[in-house]
């Protein structure tokens, strides 16, 4: 598993700048920015509005964590619901 930094141009607040990520997070971000019927720009922009003091790629691949941990949380959930709800027929 490669874990090189892939650099990428963006244009944030106007300007060209880039952006170094492992390729699992452009994918994921890709990934999301899909599901959400959203561009991949509008989706940096709103990260980088977010963001607290971190610099732009860190706030990315935090982004993209806590999507995926949601994600995981929300169908950990739903599945034991689902259980929940078998039992009780």
């Amino acid at each position: 598993m490669s874990s090189a930094n892939i650099k990428r141009s963006i244009v944030r607040n106007g300007q060209k700048t880039s952006v170094s990520l492992e390729d699992a997070f452009w994918d994921g971000l890709r990934e999301i920015a899909t599901s959400q019927k959203s561009k991949l720009s509008t989706l940096v922009r709103q990260i980088d509005q977010g963001r607290q003091g971190n610099n732009l790629s860190s706030a990315i691949r935090v982004f993209v964590f806590n999507q995926l941990r949601a994600q995981a949380s929300g169908a950990y959930v739903h599945a034991q619901q689902a259980a929940e709800h078998a039992e009780m027929r």
